[in-house]
Order: structure tokens, then sequence, then C-alpha cells
């Protein structure tokens, strides 16, 4: 009989503790600890992303995991195709040129700074132009011999294969295969079956089609050597309109339909096999990075009905991935909207507040990561507490605190030292709904109001004794995000016009000395909240521009000093709630308002928590 070292070139070993090493999956260890027999195995599991920016489906896909492309789609009800392109840097989604010539149903491949659109709708009879895309902007490409629809992509650029489709007028499938050489296409052989909306992976020369409607979903699949096609292994599962990824000899098929399904499929090069792990979203016409390396990763994102912006990934690995979410905290003391907010969430602390039908609180609260405590009431001499900022940690804060209603305005600020409030030197100009950002010592607050008609771009710094009057941002705005240090602070988005009230999208970053512009935020926003460094940070929740007075949006983003992407949803939407100053791994989100047919409050609390991936240790017994 055989021994485990004949078959796997490796003793087990005895040991004190647990391996830790993704280079040890296989290995089996006697754990002398825990008396028991241990080995790190590899799983595989779909695991939620950030959501697109758009919801759509019949998008087209290029790419891999970490950097993937989402071109084009369609939007129902309206505005029907969309123009819009978006980049996955294996986080989030951010914004990118627009395609020349909106379409749907594309061929598409390539990378992310190298890829290709062939065809696809409008018009109906599908069209032959071609774009290509550099990473930065998109370009003319040559046009295909044949003009058609809900075909499918396949290879890189320059050497990319279009395969299937559907033309109308006459309304049939076709068998059309041709090849691209970064400038021309050239007629290929022909497909067996006449095919649309079919899948495949590979490349020019070595690719794998399955699937497909022709004209109901089919479950039959070939092979391509850049000459010919055979037959292989058929899908387990017939469905056409499916995501996919990998190679030739290592494919992967997800989703699909009609009607749409979660189910997944692993190809070897010769047979298809159903994995125990679905994805979870039922869905069809999905868009998917196509160019991942093998089936041990994939991404897909978009489809419907009806259309959705979720994304997923696809992993097989000796790790468990936990992606970011947001999970729930323990409830704020009260229902209450304008509440600031200081420190990570197990130093947190949450101050003042608008509970619904009430006064502002004037009250602070002290929050661990597990529970609130009630803790010192502001000192009346220093406002209401009502829509205020505030900068600090724990035990020392600077409070702005404000009144929203006559008599305006107030010029008021408080310290906290972890124990008590007291005056701090009133402010040289006063407003509420301000940001800020920085320390006691060195705080910074910018924007505000001195009454609903009257917003300004004033900058005020904190010292922890005096405030001094600094460079003015360069948009005027009120109830935005702030977050960072008085030497690298962020602004984002805000009310920039009273009435009719416009929010902007505009980001800008103070050095120390003066503000500068940076990325534009995916969604011209008001009323959300912001932490973390301003080159690493997470902003939540807010309104949107042109949404009813009492829709408040679940949407986050992330901004890396450059750029904004989007970032995984709130669980209760929300406006101006509390946040911390943290790092992106410990914000907290309490309170605020929540939709309602009236400004409703919330007493909801959330953590953010960042991906984190773990060594998949199994320990072994006999069944």
């Amino acid at each position: 009989m055989s021994t485990y070292r004949e078959i796997h070139g490796k003793a087990i070993k005895s040991l004190s503790t647990d391996l830790s090493a993704t280079i040890d999956e296989g290995q089996i260890w006697y754990n002398t600890s825990s008396d028991t027999f241990k080995s790190i195995v590899a799983t595989s599991a779909w695991s939620s992303a950030a959501s697109l920016i758009t919801a759509r489906s019949e998008s087209s896909g290029a790419g891999i995991q970490t950097a993937a492309l989402c071109v084009g789609g369609y939007r129902s009800p309206g505005p029907g195709t969309v123009a819009t392109t978006e980049e996955f840097n294996g986080s989030g989604w951010s914004s990118a040129e627009d395609l020349p010539a909106v379409k749907h149903k594309a061929a598409t491949g390539g990378t992310q700074t190298a890829a290709f659109a062939a065809g696809g709708y409008p018009p109906n009879a599908g069209n032959a132009v071609t774009v290509e895309y550099d990473g930065t902007n998109w370009g003319s490409g040559g046009a295909m011999t044949s003009a058609r629809r809900a075909l499918r992509g396949a290879g890189t650029l320059p050497a990319g294969l279009a395969i299937g489709g559907y033309a109308d007028p006459p309304g049939a499938y076709l068998t059309n295969v041709e090849e691209y050489n970064g400038t021309s296409w050239t007629a290929a052989t022909v497909l067996p079956t006449a095919t649309g909306n079919i899948g495949a992976a590979g490349t020019q020369t070595a690719t794998v089609a399955f699937g497909g409607a022709s004209p109901s979903a089919t479950a039959v699949a070939y092979k391509y050597d850049g000459t010919n096609w055979t037959s292989t292994g058929s899908l387990n599962t017939a469905r056409a309109q499916m995501g996919v990824g990998g190679i030739q000899t290592s494919a992967i098929a997800f989703g699909g339909g009609p009607p749409a399904i979660t189910a997944t499929e692993l190809y070897d090069g010769s047979t298809w096999t159903t994995s125990p792990a679905t994805m979870a979203t039922a869905r069809f016409n999905l868009g998917s990075a196509q160019a991942t390396p093998s089936n041990t990763t994939a991404l897909g994102f978009g489809g419907g009905p009806p259309d959705v912006s979720a994304t997923e990934e696809w992993n097989t690995s000796a790790s468990v991935i936990t992606a970011a979410a947001w999970s729930a905290g323990t409830n704020f003391p009260t229902s209450s909207s304008a509440v600031a907010g200081v420190g990570p969430r197990d130093a947190a602390v949450g101050i003042g507040g608008y509970p619904a039908g009430s006064p502002p609180t004037g009250k602070s609260f002290e929050y661990n990561g597990v529970a609130w405590s009630a803790e010192a009431t502001l000192n009346p001499n220093t406002g209401t507490a009502g829509v205020n900022s505030a900068a600090g940690t724990q035990t020392a804060i600077i409070n702005s605190q404000s009144n929203p209603g006559p008599p305006y305005p107030y010029d008021a600020a408080g310290e906290y030292d972890g124990s008590s409030w007291s005056n701090a030197e009133d402010r040289p100009t006063a407003n509420y709904s301000d940001a800020s950002a920085g320390t006691q010592t060195a705080g910074l607050f910018f924007g505000g109001a001195a009454s609903p008609s009257s917003l300004t771009n004033a900058t005020l710094s904190y010292d922890g004794t005096n405030w001094t009057v600094e460079e003015s941002m360069s948009t005027t705005r009120s109830i935005a995000c702030g977050n960072g240090t008085s030497t690298a602070a962020l602004a984002g988005g805000g009310l920039s016009v009273p009435s009719p009230a416009t929010n902007t999208s505009n980001t800008e970053i103070y050095g120390g000395e003066s503000w500068t512009a940076g990325g534009t935020m995916l969604s011209a926003l008001r009323e959300h909240r912001s932490g973390g460094p301003s080159t690493d940070c997470l902003e939540f929740g807010g309104r949107i521009q042109g949404a009813p007075p009492t829709t408040f949006r679940l949407n986050c983003s992330t901004y890396d000093g450059t750029a904004w992407a989007t970032a995984p949803n709130l669980g209760t939407a929300r406006g101006l709630s509390g946040s911390g100053n943290g790092p992106v791994g410990a914000i907290w989100g309490a309170a605020g308002y929540y939709p309602g047919s009236t400004p409703n409050r919330t007493n909801t609390t959330e953590h953010f928590n960042v991906e984190t991936t773990a060594i998949n240790v199994k320990t072994l017994t006999q069944s």
C-alpha cells in the first residue's frame, strides 16, 4: 500500500502550532497541542464586491478580476443603451471615458489597458463598428466584415476573436467567426451551429465556446485551435447570456438564462463540472472579466432582470476571503439626525443631534465598539449642538457648535477632555453644517452656512487655543464630507447652491496652506459623511442630486488620493450621520436621517470592515 509520502512527496509533520502559508496547501500535520490531524485545504466560493456605479444589463467585459472593464450596456426602464465605461481595481469601480459609440451586447476582449469592443446594438440589426481602449481613451478600430449583435469576444488586442451573434433582419442566429489583428477583421472558420449570446474563453488560437441560444438555450461546447472547431464536453446546464472567464483548458461559466440562474461550472479542457458554490444573485445578461488566466478567479457584474449593479468575485484558494462589508453595531442612544462623531469605533464619541420633533440634545455619548454610554452635556453657552462638527479623539475634542435656525449665526465652540465640556474661543466666522478634519490641537473646519440662503467656502484652523482664518476653498459648500488632518484634509461634495438645492461632486484637498482640486466624486452629494486619511478614505450615505427630500442613499465610495471608486453599500440608507476619523477599517456610522414620508431619524449603528484573508486550516476527522 502506498504511503502519504509516496503519493504527495512530503511526510506528515508533528507540530505544536498550525501551518499558516498558502504554499503548505495539501500538507497534513499532527497538532500536538490539540491532539488532531490538520491540513490546509483549497476552497471555491463567490463573495460580494463593491457594486457598479451604474446598474445595467447586457454590458460587455474585459480584463482580469483585479483590473477589469465594464463596457456599455442597457438600462431598463430608460435610458436604454448606455455608453458608460467603468474600471474595477480589485476593490471598487471608478468612472472611465465613455464609449465613442453607444452599444450593448458587443464582443470584447483584452485587458483593462488594451481592449476592443466590436459589433452589438444599436441598430437593431447590429453594427460592425470596433473601438479600442488604451486604459485612458477610446479610439477607432477596424470594422468587422459582418454587422451583428449578441456576439461573444475572446482573445486580446491585437489578437481578438468574435464568435456567433444575431442579425435582424433577416432574424437569424449566425455561425460567423472573425479574427482581429488590431487593424482589420478577417473571416475565419464558422461555428458548427448558428448561435447567439454564446460563452467563450481563451485566445485567438485556443478558445472554448459554450452554451448560447440557437434559438433556445443550449449546452453544446466547441474548441477552436485557430483553424478548426471540434466538439467537446457539453455544459451540465443549458444557458445563454452568461458570465465567463479563463482559458481553453481552465474555463468558468456562471449565471445565465433565461430564466436567471446562479449555477457555476468549471471546464478542465474536456469536461464541465458543476460547482457546489453558486452566485448570490441569479442573473443573465451580465458582464464578466473575460481575460482571467484560469477558472480559479472570476468577476461577474450587472445583469438582470431587473437591472442590478451587484458585483461578485469567484476565488479558489487556500485562503478564506471575507469581503469588505458593513456590519451592525449597537444602536445609538437616540434616534437623531446631525450627530457629529470623532474617533475610531472602539474609542468614539457621538455629539449632539436632532431627535424627531424635539430640540437638539446637546448630549455626548462615548462608544467602545460594543456599547454606548451617556457622557457630559455640552455647555449651554457653546450653542445648541444642533448641526455641529468636531475634530479630535475620544479624550480631546474641539466641537464647532451650531444652530441651524434663527437667531443666526452661532460662533460658539467647545472642548471635551473625556469627562466634561468647556467653552473654547469663539470662532472668527459663524456658521453651521461645516465639515472638519484633524485633532483638538490641529483642527480644520471648512464650508458651512450662515443661514439657509448664505453658504460659505471659509476655512478655519484651531491650534488648541486660538482660531485662524485660512485660505478659502474654491467651492462654496455646506453639509459636505470632510476627513484627514489639518495638513492633509479632504472636502467632498456638499450643497453648493441653496435655491434651488444643487449638490456638487467637486473634491478639494488641503495641504496645510492652500486647497487644490481632487478627483471628481461618483455622484453629486450632500449630507454624507467620511473618515480616514485623505489618500485612503471612505464616504457613505447622504442624498444625491435631484432626489426627493426624504430619499437617502446606501451607496459608499473610496478615495485613493486620485480617484473615487465604489465601495460596499450601507445596510441602512441615511444622511448626515455620525462618523469617526480613524482608519478606514475602524469607521462607524450612527443615527441620521432615513427615508420616510417626512424626515425621519434612525438610531442604527454600522461598522465598516475591510476585506480580510485567512488560511483555510481544516481539522481532519474519520467518517
